[in-house]
């Protein structure tokens, strides 16, 4: 029962990250023909593209991607609940799905953070993933990078924000709970 639910999720996961990677890859106006961008927009299109004709977007924000988010996140909530319960009950399905966005949101953040350290350790020369994680987490770091400079060439402004967004994740957790 817990592999069948372990790999149910892990599937609308990955789904819904590739999805919050479209939506984050917009806001930060990254690289669109950079291959890891390309990837992206090839996997959602075909969810994103009929959403597109119904829902605009409006400031920015492709509020197409994003319903499709919520719309993904709402679906793993549903699937569980029907599979191993036997109902579906709205509400819970609907805050589920809004809970399950908001936690993916936060990991692909921790995700993107921390292979854009591992990169920066290991990486010669230009790396295509690596420019598009900096475009990505840039405009995060740079206000930490502002008040905590690098100490003696370490940069921890990665940290920092890992950390507060750990305090953050918790807090809203603890507020929906």
């Amino acid at each position: 029962m817990n592999a069948m639910q372990f790999l149910v999720g892990i599937v609308f996961d990955l789904f819904l990250m590739v999805v919050l990677l479209r939506f984050w890859l917009q806001w930060a106006r990254a690289d669109f023909y950079n291959p890891l961008s390309q990837f992206v927009v090839k996997a959602t299109s075909f969810a994103v593209n009929p959403l597109r004709r119904i829902i605009p977007g409006f400031g920015g924000f492709d509020f197409s991607t994003l319903i499709l988010a919520y719309l993904v996140g709402l679906a793993k909530m549903s699937t569980l609940m029907l599979l191993f319960y036997g109902m579906w009950d709205a509400p819970q399905a609907f805050l589920g799905g809004l809970v399950t966005l908001l936690k993916e949101a936060f990991n692909l953040v921790f995700w993107v953070l921390i292979i854009r350290a591992i990169l920066s350790w290991v990486a010669q020369g230009y790396n295509p993933i690596g420019a598009v994680f900096e475009q990505l987490t840039e405009p995060m770091l740079r206000p930490i990078r502002k008040v905590l400079p690098p100490l003696g060439g370490l940069d921890l402004s990665i940290l920092v924000l890992l950390i507060g967004m750990q305090f953050l994740q918790l807090l809203i957790m603890d507020v929906l709970r």
